[in-house]
């Protein structure tokens, strides 16, 4: 490990491979850290993205456990609302296989010209003058300081390198999704489809989600509302009793768990010399919890304004501002912005409303799904739904 770097990078998911890969593309010198032995393992995900994802990446058909066509919805009282790829949305695509596929893309960013360590964390951030310079990195039994002209922060939802650099990054209690989740096998799933549970005796303002990783293989997990969580009130409780009830004879051959951030992004995500992607910037989506393609995205962007601004001579928050503001005008930034409001709205929705929702979209002509239609036809059936439908035609003109 060199002791200058122009980009150093703390976290090698796929942020900061993304990164990593575009600084090496741009002819500078990067390195990334992993404080993990391995990269992509654990898994700490669902691993579901839609198909947007082809839009960054090459994609590989040995990183997809499955292709999904679309979502299945099951409301409180076990209606069941079948979503088709054009409605869908986000929910079709691909189940992916972190473990090879995060490897890959840091091996894309090596094989591009970036330096990579593992088990190598990031103990403090090095400031001089107010500006990031770098930071003090265990490794292999010793400890070094490392500078860099740009830090790009990709260490996760529990990032605390941004708040070294002084930067806020507390998620509210109740804005916390804390989450299980089992690999099941021997189980009787559709391979074609994700499967969302609402309601609160299922899982309290969250969902319990199956995202299939192939015939009779699938991702099982559950992510509540952090202020949810009590004794006996836990995600494994609730989640233990959702696979006695519908898949009794699986058997579990994985257990992660782990919490997603259903906040607000960061006020500001740069600093003088330091920038935050992904999940350390709270960049996963409100309401799905989805936050692979936000990374990559936000990584590769991140990758490329560092170099521009290393090429300037400028890495002041000013100069780095653009990758804030690019991110924030773009659909991902939109999608961020919408989907947290309608997040509060449906969090404080009971499960009658629930149910009432789901009933009436299976009385709607599936063949009309636009927004216009949608809401008349939603109000026409949920007159209590002209309290809350204000806020969320504007959020979804």
């Amino acid at each position: 490990m060199q002791n200058k770097y122009d980009v150093l990078i703390i976290g090698g998911g796929p942020g900061g491979a993304m990164a990593g890969k575009a600084v090496a593309e741009a002819g500078l010198s990067c390195c990334i850290i992993e404080k993990r032995p391995a990269i992509g393992a654990p898994v700490r995900c669902a691993e579901g993205v839609g198909n947007e994802i082809s839009e960054l990446v090459d994609l590989d058909p040995k990183w997809i456990s499955s292709k999904i066509e679309g979502a299945l919805l099951v409301a409180p009282d076990g209606q069941t609302l079948e979503l088709n790829p054009e409605m869908a949305g986000n929910e079709v695509g691909y189940v992916l296989d972190r473990k090879i596929f995060d490897r890959e893309l840091v091996w894309k960013a090596a094989n591009a010209g970036c330096d990579v360590f593992v088990k190598s964390r990031a103990s403090s951030a090095i400031i001089k003058d107010g500006k990031v310079c770098g930071a003090t990195i265990e490794s292999g039994g010793k400890t070094v300081e490392v500078y860099a002209d740009v830090v790009i922060a990709a260490d996760g939802v529990e990032s605390k390198f941004a708040r070294w650099c002084g930067i806020d990054t507390t998620v509210p209690m109740a804005e916390i999704e804390t989450c299980v989740q089992y690999l099941m096998t021997d189980i009787d799933i559709d391979p074609g489809l994700n499967a969302f549970y609402l309601g609160r005796e299922v899982a309290p303002e969250g969902y319990v989600w199956i995202f299939s990783k192939g015939e009779r293989t699938a991702n099982v997990g559950i992510g509540i509302s952090g202020k949810m969580c009590k004794e006996g009130k836990r995600p494994k409780d609730y989640l233990d009793a959702f696979i006695a009830e519908h898949f009794p004879n699986g058997k579990i051959i994985e257990l992660i768990v782990g919490g997603v951030s259903a906040c607000k992004p960061l006020a500001c995500t740069v600093a003088d010399g330091l920038i935050i992607v992904g999940d350390a910037a709270r960049l996963s989506d409100p309401i799905t919890g989805g936050g692979i393609i936000n990374a990559m995205y936000t990584g590769k962007l991140a990758g490329e304004v560092a170099a521009e601004c290393i090429a300037s001579g400028d890495c002041s928050k000013k100069a780095l501002m653009k990758y804030d503001t690019e991110w924030r005008s773009s659909k991902m930034g939109k999608g961020l912005k919408r989907n947290y409001q309608v997040k509060e709205i449906f969090i404080k929705l009971k499960d009658e409303k629930l149910n009432s929702i789901v009933n009436s979209v299976n009385k709607l002509d599936m063949e009309i799904f636009d927004t216009k239609y949608l809401i008349r036809e939603l109000v026409k059936y949920n007159p209590w739904l002209l309290k809350d439908i204000g806020t969320l035609k504007r959020l979804l003109d």
